[in-house]
């Protein structure tokens, strides 16, 4: 995993050089990790009666402008492409000021396909960040596992080697292996692997099951505290898997 991290550096992911930021809630630069693979797409079953990508473009559109003012973001995604392919992380824009409007236009015009390579799109955000040489946060959205063979544990481990990089994961009305149609009661949710993210990194973990969860999360997340007495995010989580 250092490896993949090292590599991207040297091919120019990174921002150029640091810059001093007071180390205030919002001051440091954001990348949020957006998942556009298949299961976004899903309804029908395990009671959901509409893709999860509605509601997610929906809490996209309320938060980000309100967090864009006072963080620069930057956005990647995951999915579209070759259906059978892993290689589908997208670097759509490094962190700018007032990054609402592309970044809503992006997940807006998104058509979830394809796999999930979480490891490697969080990889790559931290690299844009810089990890190694200053503090950032990463907010990865998304509703499931990596089905790419990354390792995000291994990954987190190297992280919380850096410069105060911080991921923060959002599960997003996430499944298990049971596929339960809605006159079923049992509670088929579960929580990603992904989650050792947050675990290991000082971040946290939060499932929204509901567009006011997504929503909260989201304030959460990005972390301004203007959001600390607003947020209808369940309760973050950081127990240990």
């Amino acid at each position: 995993m250092k490896t993949i991290l090292t590599a991207l550096v040297a091919l120019g992911v990174g921002l150029g050089p640091v810059q001093a930021q007071p180390q205030t809630a919002c001051a440091r630069d954001a990348m949020v990790v957006f998942d556009g693979s298949g299961s976004m797409a899903e309804m029908g079953f395990n009671l959901m009666d509409e893709p999860r990508i509605i509601d997610a473009r929906r809490a996209m559109r309320t938060v980000i402008p309100q967090v864009a003012p006072l963080r620069r973001m930057g956005l990647i995604t995951y999915g579209p492409g070759a259906k059978a392919s892993c290689d589908s992380v997208r670097l759509r824009f490094a962190p700018e000021a007032d990054a609402a409007d592309r970044m809503i236009s992006e997940v807006e015009r998104l058509q979830p396909e394809g796999q999930t390579p979480l490891t490697d799109a969080i990889a790559q955000a931290a690299a844009v960040l810089d990890y190694t040489q200053k503090p950032g946060v990463i907010v990865l959205v998304t509703d499931g596992k990596d089905t790419c063979g990354g390792t995000p544990c291994a990954l987190a481990a190297e992280l919380a080697r850096g410069a105060d990089m911080t991921v923060h994961v959002i599960g997003f009305r996430v499944r298990g292996q049971h596929f339960a149609w809605p006159d079923q009661s049992e509670n088929i949710t579960a929580e990603p692997v992904a989650r050792c993210l947050a675990d290991q990194t000082g971040g946290v973990y939060v499932h929204a099951e509901t567009l006011d969860d997504l929503i909260g999360a989201l304030r959460q997340t990005l972390g301004c505290p203007i959001y600390s007495g607003i947020t209808p995010a369940r309760p973050a989580t950081r127990e240990a898997l």
